[in-house]
């Protein structure tokens, strides 16, 4: 049976437009990395060191900037949309949570290229062969609250495939296909917290895939989309 560990990554602070987010967490980990680790980083930090922002004057025109396709608006001002990268969130994704200043917060422009970017620097730096998650809070249909999941991957398949495999019972499993990289977001987000200031963790023991997975690919396409 797996055992996992989940550490968060304390001591970043804030993270500014241009800051080699990389070295930050190989800096604050101080020797804890190992080949096999999986780092799951949050949204906001990989936008702010991206420069993804936007004045809070123009709210209303950056959801639509940010949107492909409105599915629904609330009274209260909410919007839900359809982002360039196909996951379908409130506000298309921005924030105006932890930031400083006038600001709101963009989505990464390729929240996948933000992992492999950091899956490599990483790699330069420490010769060390970790999987790069990046996560962001997201609402989930007919359930209430919300759960961390992963909008960017790198260095992994974010996916655990049990179709075609067979149960305790010899019953072939048809429809299982485990989306880990959601589920190791999910982890994390309980040791990274909203408030802690902490914007990463450290994930050893995970039983993932390692190949050149990508988050897009946990978009559910158009076609098998029965609610949209």
């Amino acid at each position: 049976m797996t055992e996992l560990r989940v550490i968060p990554v304390e001591g970043i602070g804030e993270v500014h437009e241009g800051d080699d987010l990389a070295a930050l967490i190989v800096a604050a980990t101080n020797g804890l990395l190992d080949d096999g680790d999986v780092i799951v980083i949050a949204q906001k930090v990989v936008s702010k060191s991206e420069g993804c922002f936007a004045s809070t004057a123009d709210r209303e025109a950056v959801i639509a900037s940010e949107s492909v396709r409105v599915l629904r608006r609330t009274t209260g001002g909410m919007v839900i949309s359809e982002t360039r990268h196909g996951f379908i969130c409130a506000n298309a994704g921005i924030d105006a949570s932890n930031v400083p200043g006038d600001n709101l917060v963009l989505l990464p422009m390729d929240p996948d290229l933000s992992a492999r970017r950091i899956r490599a620097r990483i790699m330069h730096l420490i010769n060390h062969d970790v999987a790069v998650i990046v996560s962001d809070t997201f609402g989930r249909a007919w359930r209430l609250g919300q759960t961390n999941v992963a909008i960017g991957v790198a260095g992994m398949d974010p996916f655990m495939d049990h179709r075609g495999t067979n149960d305790p019972f010899g019953m072939e499993l048809g429809a299982t296909n485990i989306c880990i990289a959601d589920e190791l977001a999910g982890a994390a987000e309980i040791v990274m917290g909203k408030t802690t200031g902490s914007c990463a963790a450290v994930i050893k023991g995970a039983s993932v895939r390692r190949s050149a997975g990508e988050a897009k690919a946990i978009v559910r396409p158009h076609a098998d989309d029965l609610f949209r």
